[in-house]
C-alpha cells in the first residue's frame, strides 16, 4: 500500500475540534484539503500526523499547543481607545477587525474585552493556546 513520505502531495479530509469536543473547521461539506509536504504550509503537528498514513487510512491525532499554533503571546493584546473606533462601531467581544500594520500590510485582530473607554484587541492566532484533535481520511497521495 502507498504510504505518505516528506514532499509528497496529498488530499486528505479533516474535521478539527477544540479538546472540549467543538469542532472549528471541517473539509468533509467541501473539497478535500490538498497540500505538498514539507512546505511549511501546515501546523508541524497536522502535518507529522500526516507523514506514514496510507491510501484511505482514517485515524484520530492529538496536536498539543506547541505543534499547533502555539502559546498566546501578552505581547500581541493591545489597548485602544474607543475614540479610536468609527463612531457608528459598538464592539463586541470576538468581533473582528482589520488595521493598516506600518509597512502597509494588513493585520487581523479579535476584540478580547470591551471596557468603559478602552477595548483589548489580539493578535494572536483564534486557535492559540488551545489543544487540537483532528480526525484525518488520507484520500490520495500524488
Amino acid at each position: 500500500m502507498s504510504q505518505v513520505k516528506e514532499n509528497d502531495t496529498v488530499k486528505v479530509h479533516y474535521t478539527g475540534k477544540l479538546s472540549n469536543g467543538q469542532v472549528f473547521d471541517s473539509s468533509l461539506e467541501r473539497e478535500p484539503l490538498e497540500v505538498t509536504l514539507g512546505q511549511g504550509m501546515l501546523i508541524p503537528g497536522f502535518e507529522k500526523g500526516i507523514m506514514t498514513m496510507e491510501l484511505n487510512e482514517k485515524k484520530t491525532i492529538n496536536i498539543p499547543v506547541a505543534e499547533a499554533y502555539g502559546d498566546v503571546q501578552q505581547e500581541l493584546l493591545y489597548e485602544v481607545k474607543k475614540e479610536q473606533l468609527p463612531q457608528d462601531m459598538a464592539p463586541e467581544v470576538g468581533m473582528g477587525l482589520a488595521s493598516k500594520g506600518e509597512d502597509g500590510r494588513e493585520v487581523q485582530f479579535r476584540i478580547a474585552e470591551v471596557k468603559e473607554d478602552h477595548i483589548v484587541v489580539d493578535a494572536n492566532h483564534p486557535l492559540a493556546g488551545h489543544d487540537l484533535t483532528f480526525d484525518l481520511e488520507l484520500i490520495e497521495i500524488k
